[in-house]
């Protein structure tokens, strides 16, 4: 009999005796082979790696005995064999019985025996390679098993090439076996990659074991204490259940994880949002919160004295790419320095630090240099985006200061809401730290805009000054002719809602012409369009723009469709606008209709463009050639089929299109060109046969009849808003979770609802976040919100539910996770509902209020405790709010920007001044009177008065330098 291999074993046969080894697989699934069948044939080891499966449960392989013998396997070190497999080889016996894992034996003999550059270890056999290294003492295997899983777990891209579940297999046998070097790669592994790995569907699947010392590691890399914390309440809420039923002593170890959160460093609406399932856990850290806020001074020197700083320490590692701080206004800039400094300073060192960078002044720049010492044995350099949005408390100079000294290939800057942060600021950022990339410092939208109308407004400087100190003393004027070369990298700036920077400033920003490519200056109110004319002839590399609700007109478009604008150096000739890529117009009503047909005839690669509210007509969208759009926006113009057909045939990947309010989108109009005969189909007819779109907002000219005629080119949309001038039937509107399976938000005004179709919503579109009833008529009930909606977190009922009580609320408290409510029209609510509200919805950013019955008849207590609100707006609620609830609510709810009032619900004939409102995060404060009132603004009327029509509006607007106080002759 001639066994397969015996050709290629002749040489090994010859220089000894063969032994025949006889491997039986011992694991609990195999079946033990019968005694009396007869002994399977016998392979030589390069034909092991055919079988596939491998014979169970015995496989036979020859092998040279002498080999087996000899100190030096071929070709790799073998230091130990078994002791029985090392004994039965000396008796001079034919056949050896080994019994082990087949498949791990067949794995060793084969990285034993095979040659080196045909053997890989992987994923698939990494387990059982380890698994017979341990039980044939192969150590050559053992740390070429190491070695590779090091290397797997310590690449850039771990977490792709080392999944999770593989993590936790190996873990598990490493737990089992004793393998302590698996451990504590395991361990190293998910801490340095932290961030990435509770995205994984297999997070509520780590080991308690893993889990805690992972989170112990001194390497615990994530993006914030949010991120830490959601991660370990989601992982706690998953295995809980199994946990009370089958070990109930476990429930202690596993609530043990959220003592490592570091609660002082958590968003304080994420804080307060934690009450509505951990109540104790989340009233907890808004009490440590609040305590911060009072005094953070005390409370960081007294953790100096008791050695426990670390716990206001931000996690930040030599693996961090992201600081993510947003939400935090206890943070102060203290909080920053600690966070990156040695820990074995000396005690006086640290308390000099946290004393002159919680109030900074003259010791902070004292300081600064011995601090540029310490930076130079420790930067982060992998750190390439900080968030500090919505920090009121970090003073800005300082914070520059420190990102300069720590994060020296910082790309992302976000200081979102922060007014305290100035336009000083930013030009001190550009000179310390010119290696950014992008910076965001958006601020809420100016609550008076041009086209209201003003009856007075009065300002005044804010009391609060920077020291003015030397390091921030730059002068913008030698900026263009001597600091040009520096400034290369800034490419993206978002001034968004920066209504105080005026030309002077973009004058400023002009210094970035060699870099920047995108800026964002939308409701920035006081540029002039000579003022942005003159940024776009020195910035000349800008291709996108958000110039949405400015100045921006005639003068601004000549230049961008020049040809050879100022200061360009290119050869051939050269027109902007020809190269932009995303360009947003809303609401500029400096354009007339033939500079906008100028600037449509030469746009040709853009990819988003928002034309809302302009002069577009058909002529001037007609002579838009372009076919690379995503996203188009031409809502309440007078555009009709003529023009929008031919751009959406030609622009395949459009996946946004808005033409809310184009009242002429099914009319024909006779001064405009034929176009291919001036065919084309209705609006259906022309998105169905070419898009596939992702985020629509309809209104006129959108009459869909069929379900049939939606389901195309609906199949992926997320964001839907119906408007006046369309009517959805009944049947449409319950299949819309079947036409748009992901749809994420539904606005709908205007139109025909029921009970059905809003329960339908609810109950079968899984990932509905907004749903927003506007003035829809129907026989809407308190059934339609009787069915659980755990995704929903924006609800806006607007003169849709006059039935609604507090009942309802409470029901509706229980079903739905709300961080945004908006109600109008509810008049049979009361002051009950202000704690139904409060407590169900403890996370609440967004509250508006409007004729709703008597909430505030008894004051505003409860909202005051909802810890998280941003946005307060409550009008004809019932009289009974205090005169002093500006200062109350500035004072009591530290994220608040916008306050919105009416005087008719003050029950102390008006409403006081705020007196201290300078460095906190207010940006307006609106109160609305009515006609039938008299006198001063501050009155409040007369009982039996009529039904109150709103007259004017006081607004009180806090910009980064002024307070400001306009009186406008209307409701805003």
């Amino acid at each position: 009999m001639v066994f397969p291999g015996d050709e290629e074993d002749a040489a090994a046969t010859s220089a000894g005796d063969a032994v025949v080894l006889e491997i039986t697989d011992t694991s609990s699934s195999a079946a033990a082979r019968d005694p009396s069948s007869p002994r399977p044939p016998p392979v030589s080891i390069s034909d092991l790696a055919r079988f596939d499966p491998l014979p169970s449960p015995t496989v036979a392989v020859r092998a040279n005995r002498e080999l087996l013998l000899l100190p030096r396997a071929p070709r790799r070190q073998l230091q130990g064999i078994s002791w029985t497999l090392s004994v039965c080889s000396e008796s001079g016996r034919e056949h050896v019985n080994v019994g082990c894992d087949l498949e791990a034996a067949v794995q060793v003999l084969r990285y034993l025996f095979e040659p080196s550059e045909s053997f890989n270890i992987t994923h698939n056999n990494f387990l059982l390679l380890l698994e017979g290294a341990l039980f044939l003492a192969v150590e050559s295997l053992l740390v070429e098993c190491e070695r590779w899983f090091s290397t797997i777990a310590s690449q850039t891209s771990a977490i792709f090439s080392a999944p999770l579940d593989f993590i936790i297999e190996v873990w598990d046998f490493a737990q089992e076996h004793g393998v302590t070097f698996v451990q504590e790669i395991c361990r190293e592994y998910l801490a340095q990659n932290f961030a990435h790995v509770i995205s994984r569907r297999s997070f509520n699947k780590i080991p308690y074991d893993l889990l805690c010392s992972t989170i112990e590691c001194p390497h615990l890399t994530v993006d914030s204490e949010k991120q830490l914390c959601e991660a370990i309440l989601y992982w706690v809420s998953e295995n809980m259940k199994t946990c009370e039923q089958s070990y109930p002593n476990s429930v202690d170890g596993h609530l043990f994880l959220l003592s490592k959160v570091k609660i002082c460093l958590l968003p304080l609406g994420f804080a307060a949002g934690t009450k509505r399932h951990w109540f104790d856990f989340g009233n907890n850290i808004v009490c440590t919160i609040l305590d911060l806020l009072k005094d953070s001074l005390k409370t960081l020197l007294d953790a100096i004295a008791d050695g426990n700083l670390e716990r206001y320490c931000i996690r930040i590692t030599e693996y961090s790419k992201n600081i993510v701080l947003s939400g935090c206004p206890q943070v102060t800039t203290a909080f920053l320095y600690i966070s990156v400094l040695p820990t074995d300073l000396d005690v006086s060192f640290k308390r000099r630090i946290v004393s002159s960078y919680t109030q900074v002044d003259h010791r902070s720049f004292i300081l600064y240099n011995e601090l540029e010492k310490a930076a130079k044995t420790l930067s982060f350099k992998n750190v390439h985006m900080v968030d500090i949005s919505k920090c009121p408390n970090v003073h800005f100079g300082a914070a520059i200061d420190w990102l300069k000294l720590f994060f020296p290939e910082l790309r992302i800057f976000r200081v979102s809401h922060c007014l305290s942060f100035q336009f000083d600021d930013l030009l001190y950022l550009l000179l310390r730290c010119p290696w950014i990339d992008e910076i965001d410092m958006t601020v809420d939208t100016s609550t008076v805009t041009p086209k209201h109308s003003v009856v007075s407004s009065s300002s005044e400087v804010l009391s609060k000054v920077k020291p003015n100190q030397k390091r921030y003393g730059i002068h913008c004027p030698p900026y263009d002719r001597q600091l040009n070369s520096i400034f290369l990298n800034i490419s993206r700036l978002t001034l968004e809602g920066r209504s105080d920077i005026d030309d002077v400033g973009l004058l400023e920003i002009s210094v970035l012409k060699n870099s920047l490519c995108y800026i964002n200056i939308r409701n920035c109110f006081l540029l002039t369009d000579d003022g942005i004319s003159y940024l776009l002839m020195k910035c000349t590399k800008i291709h996108s723009m958000v110039l949405s609700y400015t100045s921006f007109g005639n003068r601004s478009i000549q230049t961008l469709c020049a040809t050879n604008p100022s200061g360009h150096n290119s050869v051939h000739a050269h027109v902007m606008a020809f190269y932009m890529q995303e360009l947003h117009l809303d609401g500029c009503k400096g354009i007339d209709s033939a500079a906008l047909s100028q600037l449509m005839s030469i746009i040709s690669i853009t990819k988003f463009l928002s034309l809302r509210e302009t002069s577009l007509t058909d002529g001037a969208l007609c002579k838009f050639v372009g076919s690379s759009l995503e996203y188009l926006d031409v809502s309440e113009t007078v555009i009709s089929m003529v023009s929008l057909a031919p751009v959406i045939r030609r622009n395949y990947k459009l996946n946004c299109l808005k033409t809310a309010g184009c009242r002429s989108l099914l009319l024909e109009c006779d001064n405009v060109e034929n176009i291919s005969g001036n065919k084309y189909g209705d609006f259906l007819q022309e998105v169905g046969t070419t898009c596939c779109l992702e985020d629509v907002e309809m209104g006129w000219g959108f009459c869909p009849i069929r379900i049939e005629d939606l389901a195309p080119s609906f199949s992926k949309v997320r964001k839907m808003t119906i408007g006046l001038g369309t009517a959805l039937a009944e049947n449409v509107m319950c299949a819309l979770p079947m036409i748009c399976p992901f749809l994420e938000s539904l606005i709908l005004r205007f139109q025909v609802i029921s009970d059905r179709v809003v329960r339908n919503l609810l109950e079968s579109a899984v990932n509905l976040h907004v749903l927003c009833l506007h003035y829809c008529l129907g026989s809407l009930t308190s059934f339609s919100f009787q069915t659980k909606a755990p995704a929903l977190r924006v609800l806006q009922l607007h003169w849709v539910t006059p039935w609604l009580t507090n009942d309802d609320l409470t029901i509706l408290t229980e079903n739905c996770n709300l961080a945004e409510l908006s109600l109008s029209g509810c008049k049979l609510l009361d002051s009950n509902s202000q704690d139904i509200i409060s407590s169900g919805w403890p996370n609440l950013a967004l509250l508006h209020l409007e004729e709703c019955g008597k909430i505030t008849v008894e004051g505003v207590s409860s909202f005051l405790s909802c810890k998280a609100l941003e946005d307060i707006l409550l009008r004809h609620t019932g009289r009974g709010i205090g005169r002093s609830i500006i200062d109350d609510a500035i004072r009591e709810l530290p994220l608040l920007r916008k306050l919105a009032l009416d005087l008719c619900d003050a029950c102390e004939e008006g409403y006081d001044s705020p007196n201290n409102a300078e460095g906190k995060m207010i940006r307006s404060v609106r109160m609305s009177r009515c006609k039938t009132m008299k006198g001063s603004c501050l009155e409040v009327p007369r009982q039996g008065s009529s039904r109150p029509v709103h007259k004017d509006t006081v607004v009180l607007e806090w910009s980064s330098r002024r307070l400001t106080t306009t009186i406008v002759s209307e409701r805003v």
